[in-house]
């Protein structure tokens, strides 16, 4: 982290002199409208702005909350422990963590060298971000896009991203440009957040997720990514050490498609993907994302698409 950026972040605020000088709570009228609970967006935005930045108010426990945003808490120095629907993660020095907008959350303590930023967002922000995450839609892709968005409600996204360079640079970035009035600064920012978004989908291998059933329904859609060519149900089951029925049932409920249903939607977005962005011949295609049948690949690919490979890449 840069010393300007964590000098400017470490700076004790109005809020926190008070706090230091005796102040026993947090003052609600920063954060909340009336008695409720829910951090209101409206209070810390300025009128327009869909994204600002906030550092963590230190000294004192923050009580159980939710937002009507998403938030993205970055830890710049030290480290901060939070309480997110029950449960109880650390965040060390150079992670990253989203919350949902129903996500509840309590903080305990931070002291002075525990400096961490609040990303305040508004969902429609992400509508700028969405093209800089390629093209190929995929059931992990789509998970994990809707879990950053705020779409599927995940509880949290934890990623311990502190030894990834260009994550780290990206968030720097976000820091510095946030605070400017700079021309065309929100297709900016728009674009510095969607390829962070596309650097953390390259390492999904960091992500914590905020109960046992969402890992499990993360971990099949990573082995779908994969394995979608020659992996099984069977293979899964016993990886995720799950009863294939009960691991068949768990995927049906959570992701709304069967196994089956992921794998070909895989296959068939790799397949569009090669036909755009290379010069294979199509029955070498259907074979390379695993349909031998390459007959039953042309119904399958038309009923996707509506049209033929071919028309398809003609139309590319």
């Amino acid at each position: 982290m840069r010393e300007d950026i964590l000098r400017r972040l470490s700076e004790i605020t109005a809020e926190e002199q008070a706090i230091l000088d005796g102040k026993k709570t947090i003052d609600r009228e920063i954060y909340m409208d009336g008695s409720t609970d829910m951090i209101s967006g409206e209070k810390l935005l300025d009128k327009g702005k869909l994204i600002a930045i906030r550092p963590h108010t230190r000294f004192i426990a923050f009580p159980e909350h939710t937002h009507d945003y998403v938030e993205m808490v970055y830890m710049c120095s030290g480290e901060t422990a939070h309480s997110i629907n029950g449960s109880r993660i650390v965040l060390h020095e150079g992670e990253l963590l989203m919350l949902g907008r129903n996500a509840r959350q309590s903080i305990e303590p931070a002291g002075a060298a525990d400096i961490a930023v609040n990303f305040i967002i508004r969902p429609e922000f992400f509508t700028g971000t969405l093209p800089y995450l390629g093209e190929e839609e995929t059931p992990l892709r789509r998970f994990v896009v809707r879990c950053l968005t705020g779409e599927y409600d995940a509880g949290f996204l934890l990623f311990r991203v502190a030894d990834v360079p260009t994550i780290q640079n990206l968030i720097e970035n976000l820091l510095l440009m946030i605070p400017e009035e700079a021309p065309n600064r929100r297709s900016i920012l728009q674009a510095t957040m969607g390829l962070l978004f596309a650097h953390l989908l390259n390492h999904t291998e960091t992500l914590t997720l905020s109960n046992g059933e969402q890992e499990t329904v993360f971990s099949v859609l990573r082995y779908v990514e994969e394995h979608y060519k020659d992996g099984s149900l069977g293979e899964l089951a016993a990886r995720e050490h799950y009863e294939l029925t009960a691991l068949s049932r768990l995927i049906r409920a959570r992701v709304g498609k069967t196994y089956t249903e992921l794998v070909q939607e895989k296959r068939l977005s790799q397949a569009a993907w090669l036909l755009k962005n290379t010069d294979r011949r199509v029955d070498e295609i259907a074979r390379l994302v695993g349909y031998e049948n390459v007959s039953y690949f042309h119904r399958i690919f038309a009923s996707r698409f509506d049209c033929s490979p071919k028309h398809y890449r003609d139309c590319k």
